[in-house]
This record gives C-alpha cells, structure tokens and sequence, in this order.
C-alpha cells in the first residue's frame, strides 16, 4: 500500500527530503540550547570565585548569551523551512493522488463504476485524500522531529545523570502499551465511520439530483429524516472512536507530570547530597527542559500515530480505487480504422454481476447492416439499454461476440470504437458550461456554422438562437435552466455533430412532441444516410418507418422485422401498437 501511494510523491521528493533535514537541524538546535542554558546559569549567573562565593561573571554571560541567541535562530530558520518544505510536499502530494485517482477513474468500465458507486468514488477524492494528506505532512515532519527530538533528549539526559535519566526509561513503557491498545479499538471504528460517509454522500447527492421530484411529492419531511438518520449513524461513529482517542491526553498528562515530580524529588536530594558535585543546578534545570522534551514529542508522536490510524482507512480505500483494473481495456495490438457501421451481435449472453445464472440478455443473435435504421421496441427491464451498450464496449458481453465493422469489438482500440459510436443516453447529461463547449463535445474543432446546422437538424435551433447570449448562454450543472425537451434536442445535436458510424439513441425523444421527433428522424436519414441509426423508443411511431424493428422481452429477442411484418408475427409488438394507436380496441 505504501509502496502503491508513494509513487504518487513524484516532482516532490525534494520538498519531502528537504523537510527532514531541516527538522533535523532544528531538533539539534533545541537539544543544544538547554546544555547552553545550564552552562549560562553556572558559568555566568553563579559563577562561584576562587573562595567558592558565588559572584557571577559579566563577560561569560555576554558570550554565552551571544551563542544562545544564534542557536535560537538558527532553530527558527530550520522550523520555518521545514514547515513550508513540509506543506509544500503534502499538498503537492495530494495533488497528485486525486489526479492519479481522477485520471484511473476515467479509464473505468460501468461495471467498476458500478463496484465502487458515485458517492463512494467522491469521497475517497476528497475527504480520504485529505486523511492521507494530513498523515503526510505529520510523517515527514512530526514523526521525524519527534524521534530524533525523543533520542537525542535521552542522551543529553544520560550524559548529564544517568540515574535520573533512568525516569524515563521507566515511563516510556506505559506509553507505549497505551497507545498500542488505543491503535487497536480505534482503527475499526474509523473504517466503519468512513463507510458512513459514503451514505451521507449519496444521500445528499440523491437528494440534490431528484429535489424536484422530491418537492413534488412534498417529501421534504421524509428526506429530513433519512438524512438525519445517516447523519446521526456518523456522529455516533465519529464520537465513539473520538472518545477512545481522547484517552491519549489524560496518559500523556499523568506520565509527564508523574516524571517531573520523580525528577524534582530525586533531582533535589543529588543536588544538596553532592553539594552540586555530581548535579548542579543549572544541569538539573536542563534535565526538567529535557523531560519536557522527551514526553511531549512522545506525545507528539503519539498524536502521528493517531492520524496514522484515522488515515490508515482512508488510504486503504485510495489503493483499492489505484488498483482497480478496468474491465476494458485495449488488446496488444488494436485495431484503428473501422470499415462500416454493421453490427452482429453472435450468440451473446450478458450478466452485469457475471454470473451466467443471472443474465439480463439471453442467446442474441442479431444482424444490422451498414446504413440501415433499426429500432428497438420492448416493456420496461427488457434490456434495451443494456444491448446497445454492448456495441461501444461500455461493458462486455459475459459470452459470445459482438462485431462492429466486420471484426470483433475486442479486437479495437476502446478510443477508436467509441469515437467511431454515438449515443444520446436515456439520462441526457448536459454539463456546465456554455452551449457551445457541450456541443463540442461532439467535435472540438466544430465551426459556429456546423453547430448551427446540427442545432437545426436537432430541432434545437430556434429555441438556441433566442437564449440571451446565442451559443453563449451558460448552462447551469445537469442542464436544470433548460427543459428535458430541450436538453434532449442538444444531445442529439451534439452526437450529430460527431459524425459518427453508428448512432444510438436510447429514448432520446421522449421529452418531445411527435411532430418535432419526426422532423428529427427525416434530419438524421437525410444527413447521415450511411450511418447505422438504432432508435430506442415506447411510442411505436418512433420505430415504424425503420428498416427492422427488433422486439426484446425479458432479454431475449423475441421477432424482427419491418413494421408490417412485425404486425402479423409479434403479438407484444401487435399488443403495444393497438395500445398506441387504436387506444386498445381492435
């Protein structure tokens, strides 16, 4: 897991070395000083003279006073640089791993998309990251100052008294089993809080994406409550594993002030046993400033050892995102140029959870040629969607072939396949932005003229030209200041404006009148005639005028044909058509 986050560190390895080292100057800095000080206070302060009076010495506290100034700023310099080496290289770091993450993210199937789910993916670029970051910056500056800080202390203490050195020696065990048995109850606490957040995600997210339907069904009042609910399930989580931490502080603060009263008691009997021969008092004065020293960065370290285990979760997660591998991916040496829009679906079973005892689509066999119209016609969860989405390989067929062009669609680049398909989703997604750059998506090199043309093929272009600002007029997050109608139009558009070999729309007429879906497919046979068109559609006068017609139910293909020929040999296409037009009389 390290090994997998560190290659994310990148161009700063430098701001993480560096960080170190000046922590380390700065350490060295602080242990010195109490050795200065207590030679200030004897050598200066209570200079004793050739009779043993104590007279102090004018000279000897300038010099040593000059040498404790440039040891305190010399220790200021170093914390500074190695606090701005230190954010430097966390928060570069965290750059880098949301844009590893983001960028593996982009190469993912549905089906890893599917695995992982939107809100999870979202929290793990974000609050997961920022764990990680946190831990980070404490690891390269914290979890070194605190050792060195921890080892130098003891032996300046051992050389000063190694009895009363030999205080710490018997504290520092308490500590450690402490925090070891905190580590332990804390860390699954963590992990469960963590998969928490990722309901309290979605359902905020949920809740956002559907707030009209919400308001409409005056849900408020319900989606309060599910909120709560998640939200409380968190607290508790949070509090619980909070308030095992929280034991950290009262041990920190009975081991300290337990070895200070130990120093003072057995401090104070050497100094006036010795008459100040084996201890004096400016050297038991350094050794209250090391016990300091020495149980507060053990604290300080302690505190490391927390985040580690707040952000141990959080990086376990990043990991599993980092080494998903995608379903799909490019063969050895894939094929670029596809010759034509044909499509043959061969003996094609598919299962989203990969097991063949739960397939969604059942033994299909099909075959379209380059050019034709085809449309697609069945009930709700008969697998319309889930068939096209063979074709640009947004997921893989669980066995059997499906063939784009003449070679199988394994055989391709994924890039030159789907660059090669378009489709207008049965969700039209429309992303912030202006209307020119959503359209571009279809072509970025598209010209105004282009636009326009597919903006009047669409039917899109009367309703585009009166918006205030033309092509310019910004579109709000998810499309919400235009109507499903006309946000449907300008996927089409914007597919249109690929040019592609086969296009596939998935219900992407539903949110407009007949009239204008007519006026759409006459647009689409007459500027794509070579191109393969599938339409998805429930109102049969979407898919009568197609070359076939291909009726699903329950996954499998149950007839195809022409409108006529469907007539007389389907009775769920015959049943759906009187429905329709007859208004169910015969």
């Amino acid at each position: 897991m390290i090994k997998k986050l560190a290659k994310s560190i990148r161009e700063f390895k430098l701001a993480s070395v560096l960080s170190p080292l000046f922590i380390a100057g700065e350490v060295t800095m602080e242990v010195i000083i109490p050795m200065v000080m207590a030679k200030l206070l004897d050598e200066g302060l209570n200079y004793r003279n050739a009779e043993g009076v104590v007279v102090g010495n004018i000279n000897n506290l300038i010099n040593i006073g000059l040498w404790l100034v440039a040891l305190v700023l010399i220790s200021i310099t170093c914390g500074i640089l190695a606090g701005f080496f230190a954010a430097k290289a966390s928060t570069g770091f965290a750059r880098n791993l949301r844009h590893d993450m983001f960028y593996r993210i982009q190469n993912f199937s549905f089906a890893n998309i599917d695995k992982f789910s939107a809100s999870s993916l979202v929290t793990r670029l974000t609050t997961d990251v920022t764990n990680v970051q946190n831990a980070y910056q404490m690891i390269i500056r914290i979890a070194i100052r605190s050792p060195l800080m921890l080892i130098f202390s003891l032996i300046m203490a051992f050389i000063i008294s190694p009895k009363l050195a030999f205080v710490f020696i018997a504290v520092l065990p308490v500590l450690a089993i402490g925090l070891l048995l905190i580590m332990k109850f804390a860390h699954p606490l963590f992990s469960l809080m963590l998969k928490t957040y990722d309901k309290l995600n979605r359902v905020v997210q949920e809740n956002l994406r559907g707030i009209r339907v919400v308001k409409s069904f005056v849900r408020e009042d319900k989606e309060n409550e599910k909120f709560r609910e998640v939200s409380d399930a968190t607290y508790k989580l949070a509090t619980k594993a909070e308030k095992i931490i929280a034991f950290n502080m009262p041990l920190m603060q009975i081991c300290i002030y337990g070895a200070m009263l130990l120093l003072s008691w057995f401090g104070a009997n050497i100094v006036v046993s010795s008459a100040e021969l084996e201890l004096s008092t400016g050297e038991l004065t350094s050794m209250f400033t090391y016990a300091m020293q020495i149980l507060m960065n053990f604290m300080m370290l302690s505190m490391v050892f927390m985040m580690i285990v707040m952000s141990r979760a959080s990086a376990t997660r990043i990991v599993e995102v980092l080494d998903e591998e995608s379903d799909i991916c490019d063969p050895e040496n894939p094929a670029e140029d596809i010759a034509d829009g044909s499509i043959i679906f061969k003996d094609v079973n598919f299962s989203y959870s990969k097991d063949i005892n739960k397939l969604c689509l059942t033994d299909v066999d099909l075959e379209i040629k380059s050019g034709e119209t085809v449309g697609i016609i069945g009930s709700t969860g008969s697998s319309k969607s889930t068939l096209v989405q063979l074709i640009p390989r947004l997921y893989d067929a669980t066995s059997g072939e499906v063939f784009v062009g003449g070679k199988n669609v394994k055989d391709y680049s994924v890039k030159a396949l789907r660059d090669a398909v378009a489709m207008v989703l049965q969700k039209n997604v429309l992303f912030s932005g202006t209307v020119r750059e959503n359209l571009q998506w279809g072509n970025e090199k598209a010209t105004d003229e282009e636009i326009n043309h597919v903006l009047k093929l669409s039917c899109a272009y009367d309703f585009v030209s009166k918006m205030p600002e033309g092509l310019d007029t910004f579109i709000e997050q998810g499309g919400t200041n235009v109507s499903g109608g006309q946000k449907q139009r300008l996927c089409i558009a914007r597919a249109l404006l690929k040019n592609p070999k086969i296009l596939i729309l998935d219900d992407s007429t539903s949110a407009v009148d007949t009239e204008t879906d007519a006026l759409i497919r006459n647009a689409m046979k007459e500027y794509l005639p070579s191109t393969t068109k599938i339409i998805i559609a429930q109102r049969i006068s979407s898919v009568e005028h197609a070359d076939k017609i291909i009726v699903l139910d329950g996954g499998k293909v149950t007839a195809v044909g022409n409108h006529a020929e469907l007539l007389e040999s389907s009775d769920i296409y015959k049943e759906v058509y009187s429905s329709q037009v007859k208004g169910g009389k015969e």
